[in-house]
């Protein structure tokens, strides 16, 4: 009977637990709106990576991207080879295409619905964040 009791309260605690103690990560896999509405990136898989390529893009962003010397904006991977560091978040590279420059970055989600983009220069020492949104579906227009 003694090893009833044990076991009934092991179980007991692991229903006491407090909710969201055993919650997963967030996941950074999706669609996302730029801050500014003018790019959707989608977020997924490369090989043991995430990325994350143009789906959609605004005829500004468009028009800056080509300044930059991007011809063709759709489908640029701005988010590469991302890999998870441990903490809940994401380090890779992000391709800035107005700039025609790639830097050192890191992702997180301070929310589900909230990707925030970290790039830095300089190992560091000048740093940009933006938080993309997360949508249902691709814009129109």
């Amino acid at each position: 009977m003694r090893g009833w009791t044990g076991i009934a309260a092991v179980l007991g605690l692991a229903v006491a637990a407090p909710a969201g103690a055993y919650a997963p990560v967030p996941s950074p896999a999706g669609l996302w709106l730029s801050p500014h509405n003018n790019v959707a990136v989608r977020t997924g898989a490369c090989g043991a990576h995430l990325c994350g390529w143009v789906v959609w893009a605004s005829p500004s962003a468009r028009a800056d991207a080509k300044d930059g010397g991007i011809e063709r904006l759709l489908g640029t991977e701005l988010l590469e080879d991302y890999a998870a560091d441990g903490s809940g978040a994401w380090t890779g590279t992000v391709f800035v295409p107005d700039m025609g420059r790639r830097f050192a970055s890191r992702i997180d989600l301070p929310n589900p619905d909230t990707l925030r983009i970290r790039g830095c220069l300089w190992g560091g020492v000048i740093c940009r964040s933006q938080n993309w949104s997360r949508i249902e579906q691709v814009p129109h227009g």
